[in-house]
């Protein structure tokens, strides 16, 4: 008999205590995993942002708007190749209130340059730039309304209030997550005109190209620099700086479900701590009967360890598969399909699957640590006495 098979025997041995030691941390890797996928979703946009990209917003605050000339005049500094501008509108379908997307008024001229990664057809991007009530929709959101390319749409306002019209000329996918599928963008210029806005000429950002990424801090203050002594006063960032400082509002939401995935990890110690520590006690006169006949200290605790982590691998990899199941193949989907706008990418990276069957094999180690000191530390004869 080999180590490894006498290691496969003693987990064998309480196959019911095995199996729900398994099982509770296959559920602790299904939260973990939950959760982090939660928290990658939402951040996701901030690992893959345009190192070329910066914002300006109002210097206070990102609800305060900018006036619409500060677009050209940032166009005109050099080392800015494009430029481009949003104002969010808050539109809603009038057919399904209850469905949220966002919905930002922009320049189709110079959106798409700015915004390389969006995909769409180049008859529809050009049928969307003509038309001004026309709206070019993320495949998401086309799919989550159940929305083509023809249909007219009406959305009921809710920062610039009334039945707005449009026509759907294009439907974009993007290469990267730096833009949301579930978006509507429409013309700024039909917003503008409408009567019912009061504030003529504003724009909620703008967003500039430049043709040295390593340049974005000193064109950033450049920018501000130029607008100091005016009314209205610019923050400019880098596109990485602008998406972490709207989850900044979410800091709480954040920091609470960090929390709760270290109280995770904490119960996988636990539950494994314990098992082993049961399994110790159990065999001590084994134990003792080895090193009676040779083994060492190192042998019994490479015993335990080895048998903890193999419980952790087993209870990880039946965890991993529930969670792929879970995320990736329903939960996933039905997220993406009614909160795309604020959940556009809910899916388990591979890299997070690694990682957590990592942290499961991980901490199953730690948690033996404890236990396979105390089985080194038993006196032969004592350990010989001992009855089960």
């Amino acid at each position: 008999m080999t180590l490894a098979t006498l290691a496969v025997k003693n987990i064998a041995r309480h196959k019911g205590r095995t199996a729900l030691t398994a099982l509770g941390i296959a559920v602790a890797i299904i939260l973990f995993t939950l959760m982090r996928t939660f928290v990658l979703s939402w951040t996701g946009a901030i690992d893959e942002a345009a190192s070329d990209r910066i914002a300006s917003r109002h210097k206070v605050t990102f609800v305060m708007t900018l006036p619409r000339k500060y677009v050209d005049e940032i166009g005109q500094i050099p080392g800015v190749s494009q430029v481009t501008f949003a104002n969010w509108f808050g539109g809603k379908d009038a057919n399904r209130p209850q469905a949220f997307f966002a919905t930002i008024a922009t320049d189709p001229k110079t959106f798409l340059e700015v915004y390389d990664e969006i995909l769409v057809d180049p008859k529809q991007a050009e049928a969307w730039k003509q038309n001004r009530r026309g709206a070019l929709v993320g495949d998401r959101l086309a799919q989550q309304m159940g929305w083509k390319v023809g249909d007219k749409i009406v959305l009921t306002g809710s920062i610039f209030p009334g039945e707005w019209d449009f026509l759907v000329e294009g439907i974009y996918t993007a290469e990267r997550r730096t833009v949301d599928r579930s978006t509507l963008w429409f013309h700024w210029d039909y917003l503008n005109e409408s009567p019912t806005v009061k504030q003529k000429d504003q724009v909620g950002w703008i967003v500039a190209r430049i043709s040295d990424g390593s340049r974005s801090a000193s064109l950033s203050k450049e920018i501000d620099k130029k607008f100091e002594e005016r009314d209205v006063q610019t923050l400019t960032m880098s596109e990485k700086a602008l998406s972490q400082s709207f989850l900044g509002m979410f800091s709480a939401v954040l920091t609470a479900i960090d929390i709760v995935t270290i109280a995770i990890l904490a119960i996988i110690v636990l539950i494994l701590g314990n098992t082993i520590a049961m399994a110790v006690r159990e065999r001590t006169s084994e134990y003792g009967a080895l090193r009676a006949i040779g083994f060492r200290s190192g042998h019994i605790a490479t015993f335990v360890v080895g048998e903890s982590m193999t419980i952790g691998l087993l209870g990880g990899l039946l965890g991993l598969g529930i969670s792929m199941l879970l995320i990736n193949g329903a939960l996933g989907p039905l997220i993406e399909e009614n909160l795309g706008g604020l959940l556009p990418h809910f899916k388990m990276p591979p890299s997070l699957a690694v990682t957590a069957l990592v942290i499961a094999v991980g901490l199953a180690a730690l948690a033996a640590v404890l236990p396979a000191r105390a089985a080194t530390k038993l006196k032969v004869a004592d350990a010989l006495r001992t009855v089960e």
